[in-house]
């Protein structure tokens, strides 16, 4: 059945929030963070068998002041997480972050004082993709339910309190990292 047979008078009505969820999600600027073997799938997932073009991602942004996703590619050592934090703080709102790989998720192998236990103990993650690498279809995947998560984000006094409480897990984090007093 076709958009003209359920709407035969050619109005169509929605809301605000559901209009900005379609656009954010249709429009997301991916800020690529790739630390290890992870990245090369990720960079696969640009070529043109896997085309990120699809989803309204073929402008990846080398600064992070343009960008609204961060893909974690890969272990995040000690040393890389204040920089992996600093840049997802130069990101503007609403911003989402995907750990992509077994090594971002959670350590992975690397159980071991150099390396973060996953990439949620320095930025809140929205989509945890697992594999070691994931393949490009598994982070296209991650996309796509990541979209149907964005479409889904309410707006207003809701979402800024979600963000206040994400900010404020995030400060007692950082201590824990030795990032902070």
């Amino acid at each position: 059945m076709g958009l003209e047979e359920k709407l035969p008078s050619g109005f169509l009505l929605t809301t605000v929030e559901q209009v900005a969820g379609w656009a954010r999600a249709s429009s997301m600027w991916p800020a690529t963070f790739g630390l290890a073997c992870c990245a090369i799938e990720m960079m696969a997932a640009g070529d043109p068998k896997h085309d990120f073009s699809r989803w309204g991602m073929e402008r990846a942004s080398a600064t992070p002041r343009q960008a609204d996703l961060m893909i974690v590619a890969g272990r995040v050592s000690q040393k890389m997480a204040p920089v992996l934090r600093q840049i997802y703080d130069q990101m503007t709102e609403p911003k989402w972050v995907i750990a992509m790989g077994v090594c971002a998720s959670s350590g992975g192998m690397f159980n071991n004082y150099a390396i973060v236990q996953g990439v949620d103990h320095v930025v809140p993650v929205d989509v945890y993709l697992p594999g070691c690498p994931p393949r490009p279809e598994m982070l296209i995947d991650a996309i796509i339910k990541l979209h149907d998560q964005v479409r889904n984000t309410k707006m207003g006094p809701q979402r800024a309190k979600q963000i206040e409480e994400l900010e404020e897990a995030k400060r007692r984090r950082l201590p824990l990292l030795g990032q902070g007093a």
